[in-house]
């Protein structure tokens, strides 16, 4: 195997490795960038949605309460008031959805599906945590869910959603008294859900991901085109030449030409001492012929 081969065998393995490496780590930095993009989208709409329950509780609620004694009126329902927020977003943005999700909702639109149920009963189990992030693949692709947990911190909840007797006749009306009822103070009731498509975010990062490990490919070609000629002129021609004059010297032939390499590094060095033992050869075989 010839000093090319083996020089080329070695930087092969060097970046066959490190191109493994490159591309694990990559990978999992873009994604995981991926992920906190898409997470920050579902904060922000979050954040959206809470700002709209506050409005409805503080403005809307207060202008409608003598309304909601003649007729119920569901712009006065935090919950209605952010989820019709985000119909507009939906209108462009389909696969963005926003759901007040709750195991005895007062609107059988927003009962819990099972894995937010699921998510509802986690809450529950740990009150100490505000918030969980769950990741699904669904048939229009991979979803980011934020939930934050839904609780009754507020006694004006249990004016509709307390007592059956107590609950407004304009709405027992309309959802009946099975639903949205018998809650209780610091009961966890539901949970927000924000889902926010992770599609494009993934196929960003995949992209990029593959521009770059091409990009390193490509380094790497002409890396090993340009040290493969370096190694040729510098180290593989100059030491091809000296083997071929040595081996003519061993045979005997006279008047065969100096190879003398300009420069200070290794192989200059090395074609100046080859010079000087030929020279020295050649007195030796002069003097015995003598």
């Amino acid at each position: 195997m010839g000093l090319r081969m083996k020089f080329n065998l070695v930087l092969l393995l060097a970046f066959a490795i490190g191109l493994a490496l490159a591309g694990y780590l990559s990978d999992q930095i873009l994604k995981q960038n991926a992920r906190e993009e898409v997470l920050q989208s579902a904060r922000i709409m979050m954040e959206s949605a809470l700002g709209a329950r506050a409005y409805t509780v503080q403005r809307i609620q207060p202008l409608l309460t003598l309304q909601m004694k003649r007729e119920f009126r569901p712009e006065t329902v935090a919950a209605f008031a952010a989820a019709q927020s985000f119909q507009a977003l939906r209108a462009k943005f389909p696969d963005y959805t926003y759901k007040e999700a709750a195991l005895n909702p007062t609107n059988p639109s927003d009962r819990a599906s099972d894995w937010e149920a699921d998510i509802i009963q986690e809450f529950r189990n740990n009150a100490e945590r505000k918030e969980l992030i769950v990741e699904r693949d669904t048939p229009t692709g991979r979803m980011l869910n934020l939930a934050r947990p839904l609780g009754i911190y507020n006694e004006g909840c249990l004016t509709c959603h307390g007592k059956i007797e107590d609950a407004p006749k304009t709405m027992t009306d309309i959802y009946g008294v099975n639903n949205g009822l018998g809650w209780k103070m610091n009961e966890i009731i539901g949970a927000q859900v924000v889902t926010v498509p992770m599609t494009v975010p993934l196929a960003r990062a995949q992209q990029t991901f593959t521009t770059f490990m091409i990009l390193l490919g490509g380094v790497f070609v002409l890396l090993l085109a340009l040290l493969n000629i370096l190694l040729h002129f510098v180290v593989i021609r100059p030491v091809v030449r000296m083997a071929a004059i040595a081996t003519e010297v061993s045979m005997g032939k006279p008047d065969v030409p100096e190879y003398i390499r300009q420069g200070s590094d290794e192989i200059a060095s090395l074609s100046q001492s080859f010079n000087r033992m030929r020279l020295s050869l050649e007195n030796a075989m002069k003097m015995l012929g003598e």
